[in-house]
């Protein structure tokens, strides 16, 4: 119950509650930072005591035995030290670890619950920037933000003390300079942000830019295009690495400028420095008091170019966040898919357009469990734009029930409950045929390739189901991926299918195996069978021919009769009449 009340006040838009989160790594990054750096505090210590040491033996005041106690001291000290620094960099980097990935988790899910048109919209060079640099930045800004807060901050302090202590007028002096750095930090910190938005910018035109060459790669060399999209290529890669080596300049170069500024306090510490060792200043030294003093100095202006480092990594981070944090949204959990029972599906007027562009319009069809209908057209005609609507991407026009319910106002899991689609292009993931097949669920493939003729054909490869497909299939033929994607869509049943152009890659023989296998697994299912084939629209209940932005629904019969395109199209592709006579 505690950590479901813990879950439950997590917000994934809130920098806040990741820390809280992993409370564990960092209450282990808080002890061992704490041994680390009062370990440190020790150095200058013990390397004060051990010059003042040395002049002392140069002085026959001091033998070896003590220089060799105070080395094994300081050994001791330092092994402490890095054994708690290591500890310290293991949670760090567990902590680091756990962010990135339930960062990229929940990006992720938010990602596959955007509707496709916001997704292309974004771009997919935008979106891998996102999901992988960005987060990236955001996880590395926070990492270091963690180490700082004791690699920094508590050393910091303790140097200061230190020096106070020893001398606080010439600590005051000495530190004189160290705020300026920290002005200009805080000064930079626009221009530092604004380099690091346009370098995420062009990153993610440049990405957008490689995916283009690596998948349209063929269609470039067959129509002899390459020189010129290089051209464009390298123009986005100039791009690109303008941007970044600005926002590099701004990021690198100010480390140093922060540490020459700080440094310039030893110039007090060597000159009033030296008169404290001969009696001549505020307190009075010796040498190991110098070099402890001087040690402490220099170790403290390293830490603070350090912290300026810091800042250049939350600047950047900051921007990344920007980027992510409307994605970074806690995803409701949703639960098994509630299938609903086989009803009648009832289209009145149902148009569609995109803006002011009519792509159909007057579409009426009542279709019932275990009716299979056709809907074809000449090319361009709105038969993939039909199958779409049912999805709900876009308001359309008219009216399309389930049953009572009206599509639109189905919620887009109820919509993914009841209508399973199948696009035009097979949308395959680069993992085996099984979980091409399955994604997720816990039955057998095996029934689902042999409903689309392909269970021999995946035996007979190297690793049967388990063989490895590639991104989007590219391992497998075109008909053989057609194919594997209807087998997905039957694997998953919905009472309402929208099957877009399944058979376009595949032979007659193997196109009738599957119908008839369709037949027999859509006696309950409602199937809309988006083909510019049409062999076997004599045998569907009913057809919708869509042409010019108007529809025509009637039997394959009526269709021949009234509507001279649909019959020219349907003897070009069957060979006539007799064919006609054969198929009915």
């Amino acid at each position: 119950m505690k950590n479901k009340n813990k879950n439950k006040s997590f917000r994934a838009d809130a920098i806040g509650s990741y820390f809280r989160l992993e409370w564990l790594p960092l209450l282990f990054v808080t002890l061992s930072g704490l041994v680390y750096n009062v370990g440190l505090l020790a150095g200058p210590w013990y390397e004060g005591r051990l010059a003042q040491c040395l002049a002392d033996i140069l002085g026959g005041n001091a033998s070896a035995a003590n220089m060799a106690a105070l080395v094994l001291g300081y050994i001791l000290v330092t092994l402490l030290v890095q054994a708690a620094r290591f500890i310290k960099r293991f949670y760090v980097r567990r902590f680091a670890n756990n962010i990135n990935r339930r960062m990229k988790g929940i990006l992720y899910a938010n990602l596959v619950r955007q509707s496709r048109a916001s997704l292309e919209k974004e771009g997919a060079g935008e979106l891998m920037t996102k999901a992988i640099s960005d987060v990236d930045d955001c996880v590395e800004g926070m990492r270091k933000f963690t180490t700082e807060i004791f690699d920094t901050g508590v050393a910091l302090v303790g140097y200061m003390v230190m020096l106070l202590v020893y001398d606080w007028r010439l600590a005051l002096l000495s530190l004189l300079f160290t705020p300026v750095s920290y002005v200009c930090a805080a000064r930079m910190k626009k221009p530092v942000q604004r380099a690091g938005a346009a370098c995420k910018k062009a990153a993610g035109a440049l990405s957008a830019a490689t995916l283009d060459r690596a998948q349209n790669a063929v269609t470039y060399r067959i129509h002899g295009c390459e020189d010129a999209r290089a051209e464009r290529y390298e123009d986005t890669l100039k791009n690109c690495e303008t941007a970044a080596v600005r926002s590099n300049v701004q990021q690198s170069a100010l480390p140093p400028l922060y540490l020459a500024v700080s440094n310039a306090g030893v110039l007090f510490i060597l000159w009033l420095g030296a008169k404290n060792v001969l009696g001549t200043g505020w307190n009075t030294w010796d040498i190991a008091a110098f070099t402890t003093f001087l040690s402490c100095f220099t170790k403290l202006t390293v830490k603070s170019s350090k912290a300026a480092k810091l800042f250049n990594s939350v600047q950047k981070a900051e921007v990344s966040w920007k980027r992510i944090k409307p994605l970074m949204k806690k995803p409701e959990e949703l639960p098994e898919p509630d299938i609903p029972a086989p009803e009648t599906v009832t289209l009145k007027d149902l148009s569609f357009a995109y803006g002011d562009e009519p792509v159909f319009s007057g579409l009426s069809i009542t279709a019932r469990p275990g009716d299979i209908i056709g809907v074809t057209g000449p090319v361009a005609c709105g038969k993939s734009t039909f199958g779409r609507v049912f999805l709900c991407e876009a308001p359309y026009g008219g009216s399309a029930k389930f049953g009572p319910e009206e599509f639109s106002a189905l919620t887009p899991r109820q919509i993914a409950a009841t209508v399973g689609y199948l696009g035009h292009d097979p949308e395959l993931s680069a993992d085996t045929v099984r979980h091409n097949v399955l994604c997720g669920s816990e039955q057998d493939a095996m029934p689902y390739l042999a409903a689309v003729a392909l269970k021999d054909e995946v035996l007979a490869m190297a690793n049967g189901p388990d063989t490895v497909i590639g991104s989007g299939g590219t391992r497998i033929s075109g008909g053989q991926a057609q194919r594997l994607a209807l087998a997905r869509t039957l694997a998953h049943p919905r009472p309402v299918l929208i099957l877009d152009d399944p058979f376009s890659a595949l032979d007659r023989k193997t196109e009738d195996t599957v119908f008839a296998n369709l037949q027999e697994y859509a006696k309950n299912k409602t199937v809309f069978l988006i083909s510019h084939r049409l062999y076997h629209f004599p045998q569907m209940r009913q057809v919708i021919f869509m042409e010019d932005g108007k529809t025509a629904v009637g039997t394959h019969a009526e269709l021949m009769a009234s509507v001279p395109v649909y019959r020219q199209l349907y003897e070009s592709q069957t060979g006539g009449a007799e064919h006609e006579g054969k198929a009915e």
